[in-house]
């Protein structure tokens, strides 16, 4: 079994004393280059279609500019936590926004596909230790009864910032070009790695944890592993799965190299990824829970953009900002939970509670139709967005106030993979099973359209479909055919949306089994 490093005096429970105004501005200070890491995961997409024209690139080709972030990012995410110890977590934080400042301005600068998609590698690589590091150094910032508040503020801007990017990435776009969206992070970036050199420091026991050799077998089976599973999540759909030959070799060859890593990584001294954190079951609850809420909040927020484009007609910029509510939803929420933790109250209950709201949100959208108007979308996705913010800040503090300090960062860490895990998933999942479930619907609802049912039907405009069918209008046949694409879109959009209500409805009960944090409880409330 393999044995995390152990910090050579006894400060493994050293509790660090800050003034208000400092763990606030330690709060911002690293809230602050997390924010614009997880801005930039999806500020990005609204612009793929002008960086087409600039790059001369195919859709195919051009999506490997989001791709190549997302498996840098994956790849290095489980790694920070190890790289953290070994060269300090301030100088790692700093380092980190130094280099993705750097990337960005050179995507902004880059001339062809190929230097982009490399700089968008770098910048993802550089990205990725933000949000695990941000997380351990707030978690050790703040005492236990104002830890979930501090991830509840955390939260807002992590659950925020992917809403409102594509809405401030059309804006941008429109209003100068999308180069302007990797220079916006040069200031930012600038005040941020200031911000964590003059204010954040890294505590004791870390300067004192012993540190064996390097894992290099277990590097590089990480490397294989997610990067190639990251590349299957995300490009296999387009490739039709498993009829494509490389998408066989390649999930293979994950496959392999994960088995070979979950071996090493328990018989090592000092492993790249410490499995033996998931031996908490305190801990290893949250992990399940939340790729679970991340498979529905990412497969949602590509669904509904998808639904109201595509079937119900709207524009690029009246989605985004119909989608936009849902981050208004959770910033409510994510207050309300952090006064209410800061008061000493049990948020376990409001986990249970997120995971209802959520349900009856994905309900309220299996009931939509072709004819629903902005209200009857805006609402449910106000209610995912509440729910989602009362799940998101408990599971986060339950799961990392259950670990010693010296594992804090590495835990972080596992804790951020399996998010962008469920994010993947879900994404990749859900947009399959949608092309699959209309194909079935489509093939449905013909076998219920013959000449006998035509004169019955009516199209927009007043048309008569028997008429256009007796004269053989191609006209009508035509708008007769999209709307039967609409309609099995619609009703496959319905049944996700009921099998989403369906799982979070099988988590409710799971806050139950969620361990209170009773560090800083009276005796009598410890319980």
């Amino acid at each position: 079994m393999a044995v995390a490093p152990k910090p050579l005096t006894q400060t493994t429970h050293e509790v660090h004393e800050f003034s208000s105004t400092r763990k606030w501005i330690i709060a911002f200070s690293v809230m602050l280059g997390t924010v614009l890491e997880v801005l930039d995961s999806s500020i990005v997409n609204v612009s793929l279609p002008h960086m087409q024209g600039s790059f001369s690139a195919s859709v195919d080709e051009i999506a490997w500019v989001v791709t190549s972030y997302l498996v840098a990012a994956g790849i290095m995410i489980p790694m920070t936590g190890w790289i953290a110890e070994r060269f300090g977590r301030k100088r790692y934080f700093v380092a980190s926004i130094t280099m993705f400042i750097v990337s960005s301005a050179l995507c902004g600068v880059a001339q062809s596909l190929n230097q982009i998609v490399f700089f968008r590698l770098m910048q993802g690589a550089a990205g990725a230790a933000m949000m695990p590091l941000s997380q351990a150094i707030l978690m050790e910032t703040f005492p236990p009864r104002e830890q979930a508040m501090a991830m509840a503020v955390w939260g807002i801007g992590m659950m925020v910032a992917p809403i409102m990017g594509p809405t401030i990435g059309g804006y941008i776009t429109d209003a100068w070009s999308w180069r302007w969206n990797f220079y916006i992070n040069v200031p930012i970036g600038t005040l941020a790695a200031f911000m964590v050199y003059r204010f954040v420091d890294d505590p004791s026991y870390m300067r004192n944890l012993r540190r064996g050799r390097i894992d290099l077998l277990g590097i590089a089976c990480l490397f294989i592993t997610l990067g190639l599973g990251e590349i299957v999540l995300d490009r296999g759909e387009r490739a039709d799965w498993f009829t494509s030959p490389w998408v066989v070799y390649c999930t293979a060859a994950a496959l392999i190299s994960l088995a070979i890593l979950i071996y090493h990584e328990l018989h090592t001294e000092d492993p790249v990824v410490d499995l033996s954190i998931l031996e908490n079951l305190n801990f290893t609850l949250p992990v399940v829970l939340i790729i679970f809420l991340t498979f529905t909040l990412y497969g949602t927020a590509i669904l509904n953009p998808v639904f109201l484009q595509e079937t119900l007609g709207y524009t690029a910029s009246k989605a985004g900002l119909v989608m936009a509510p849902r981050g208004f939803g959770t910033m409510f929420s994510m207050i309300i939970l952090g006064t209410y933790a800061r008061r000493g109250g049990d948020i376990r209950p409001l986990v249970g509670i997120g995971f209802i709201l959520v349900a009856i949100a994905m309900w309220r959208m299996s009931g939509l139709n072709l004819a629903s108007d902005v209200r009857r979308i805006v609402w449910p996705t106000v209610i995912q967005g509440v729910g989602t913010g009362l799940i998101f800040p408990g599971l986060s503090a339950a799961a990392l106030s259950s670990m010693e300090k010296f594992k804090m960062g590495r835990a972080a860490s596992l804790y951020s993979v399996t998010r962008n895990l469920g994010a993947a998933i879900g994404t990749s999942y859900l947009t399959t099973l949608l092309i699959h479930r209309q194909q079935i619907n489509q093939s449905n609802l013909v076998e219920h359209i013959t000449v006998f049912t035509l004169p019955h039907m009516q199209m927009p405009g007043g048309l008569n479909m028997g008429n256009e069918f007796a004269m053989g209008h191609k006209h009508g046949m035509a708008m007769l055919y999209g709307m039967v694409q609409r309609q099995a879109a619609m009703l496959s959009f319905n049944d996700i949306y009921r099998d989403l209500t369906v799982l979070m409805l099988i988590l409710v009960p799971t806050f139950l089994f969620l361990k209170r944090d009773t560090r800083n409880l009276p005796a009598e409330a410890a319980h």
